[in-house]
């Protein structure tokens, strides 16, 4: 197999910038695994991407295969003794544009980025697994290290991330807060959250005070909400603030504010993935896979993305 298919762009745009093209597999060098992708996933990062934004600085050459999750089969190990063999089902998360991303039929990513599937999983909602919950982890967990009588605000709780960091919280005892929209309110407290605001009808700020840690997945691209965020925090509190480029001047508002403050970027990991994948395996954690499209018509996925009311994840049928 010389070719395969995938969604690439010529250039940053909008998103019938995307075309399904053939390009070359993938070579496998050095400890990296060669995978069949039969399913991906799309995430913020990817769209800003596409539009110039995000990571699109550092792709070096065009046309460029976007998509950084996946789900599939691994077609070769990184050695002939590695636990991991050809043939067994794997998920994980490619650091694109370092590496040619999940778009695509095949992709060569580093040892250190994959783990095994979850059984109870299908490809389709695995691969909607690693980048959301793998950003959630580091915040609720690593950070801010989510025990009981902790008091937690999560901002777009119903997200991609958000609906990862309500589980995850929660299953370590914080008394979780989450903002979502009127539709979401239930399916909210399902997933864990002791307390819900409705952002379309409650300033959270009336109806929150004294919190511990604020994951912050808006910023102030609406309505001034990381702002916002500092006033219902303890002194001294913890703010965690995700998407890139939407508070510029988080750090300086957070000091004035007398809150400890720190952006957060996601690395791929196999060991916390392996977590990861116990707690889906056992049903202490689930995924939201919202919409799923075929490759083809991923231009499709991301405008559906980009209109914001996603619950959870959008998948793309790859094979």
């Amino acid at each position: 197999m010389d070719n395969m298919r995938a969604i690439v762009m010529d250039e940053a745009g909008e998103p019938d910038a995307l075309r399904l093209a053939d390009v070359p597999v993938p070579l496998k060098v050095n400890s990296e695994f060669l995978i069949e992708v039969h399913a991906a996933a799309l995430n913020p990062i990817d769209a800003k991407t596409r539009a110039g934004r995000g990571v699109s600085a550092a792709i070096a050459n065009y046309p460029a295969v976007l998509g950084h999750d996946f789900s599939g089969v691994v077609l070769q190990s990184p050695y002939e003794a590695h636990p991991i063999r050809p043939g067994d089902e794997v998920f994980g998360m490619v650091m694109f544009p370092r590496f040619s991303g999940s778009f695509a039929e095949v992709v060569a990513v580093p040892s250190l980025s994959v783990a095994r599937k979850p059984t109870a999983l299908t490809h389709l909602e695995a691969a909607a697994v690693p980048l959301a919950a793998m950003t959630a982890w580091g915040p609720v967990v690593e950070l801010a290290q989510a025990h009981e009588g902790q008091r937690m605000l999560i901002h777009a709780g119903a997200g991609g991330v958000g609906h990862f960091a309500v589980q995850i919280a929660t299953h370590f005892g914080a008394h979780v807060i989450a903002t979502g929209s009127t539709r979401n309110q239930d399916w909210l407290r399902e997933l864990g959250a002791s307390e819900v605001v409705d952002y379309t009808t409650t300033r959270f700020e009336d109806a929150v005070e004294e919190v511990d840690v604020v994951i912050d997945l808006i910023g102030n691209v609406h309505e001034n909400t990381g702002s916002r965020s500092l006033k219902v925090m303890k002194p001294g509190g913890l703010i965690v603030n995700i998407p890139t480029g939407s508070w510029p001047s988080f750090f300086t508002d957070a000091a004035a504010a007398g809150m400890r403050a720190t952006d957060y970027k996601v690395a791929p990991d196999a060991r916390t993935l392996d977590v990861i994948a116990e707690l889906l395996q056992t049903g202490a954690l689930r995924v939201n896979v919202d919409e799923v499209f075929d490759l083809a018509d991923t231009a499709q996925a991301m405008r559906a993305l980009e209109e914001g009311h996603t619950r959870g994840k959008i998948a793309l049928r790859v094979r």
